[in-house]
């Protein structure tokens, strides 16, 4: 009996110590989260990742000053992939939209707001010119125009087409050539020729694609109209 007694209670202690050991270990654990989360709470920056760029609307490389729209544009690729037109963010015209077709792809801004008007695209390669025509007629003044091929945008352009797109400040419509690429952004009003353009022509020795030329990319700051 008086052995079994004693092993009783060495079986007691070694259980009283482990229990304390445990209890130690507890403590030590919630002081050591809890510096921790003090260090954490106290860094406000922690887990940020200080050498990501900023990034800028439509994913301009720089922002636009106070009283402009951001825009970034691109042409369609050959015959594939069609023109993209984003402003303040907003993507108005992408094949994902669903919105662009073969030709000249058009969207509308208000100038003063920036609130997007309408979007529509003319085939020029079996389409009716007339039908642009009548919609270019319909522009108000103080809209801005936003403007980019896909495929061929010229086959069926005729002079009067091509001067009421010049008259919005288009430099190279007069030149534009079947499967050309071309991108634009000019006013219904403006005065002077618009620095928002750029064209490349379908040429077989320079083309990056079979039979059409690269893709035409553009971004900038378009001035709100004060008026």
């Amino acid at each position: 009996m008086m052995r079994f007694g004693g092993v009783l209670k060495l079986a007691v202690v070694v259980f009283v110590f482990f229990f304390a050991v445990f209890l130690v270990f507890q403590l030590m654990e919630i002081n050591i989260d809890f510096n921790f989360g003090n260090i954490f709470a106290k860094n406000p920056n922690f887990g940020d990742n200080p050498t990501r760029p900023p990034r800028y609307k439509c994913g301009l490389s720089k922002p636009c000053p106070e009283g402009h729209f951001a825009f970034k544009m691109a042409s369609g690729a050959a015959s594939v992939v069609g023109p993209k037109i984003c402003l303040e963010d907003n993507i108005l015209m992408s094949g994902v939209k669903n919105n662009v077709g073969r030709g000249i792809n058009i969207a509308l801004i208000n100038g003063k707001t920036g609130e997007l008007i309408k979007t529509d695209f003319f085939d020029m390669w079996a389409g009716d010119v007339n039908t642009l025509i009548k919609f270019l007629k319909t522009i108000e003044d103080g809209t801005v125009v936003m403007m980019a091929t896909f495929d061929d945008s010229a086959t069926k352009l005729n002079a009067d087409a091509k001067k009421m797109i010049a008259d919005l400040g288009s430099s190279s419509i007069s030149t534009l050539g079947f499967r050309d690429n071309w991108i634009f952004v000019g006013g219904k009003g403006i005065k002077s020729k618009s620095p928002f353009e750029q064209h490349i022509k379908n040429n077989a020795e320079t083309n990056k694609y079979e039979g059409w030329p690269e893709v035409l990319e553009m971004e900038g700051c378009i001035p709100a109209r004060q008026e």
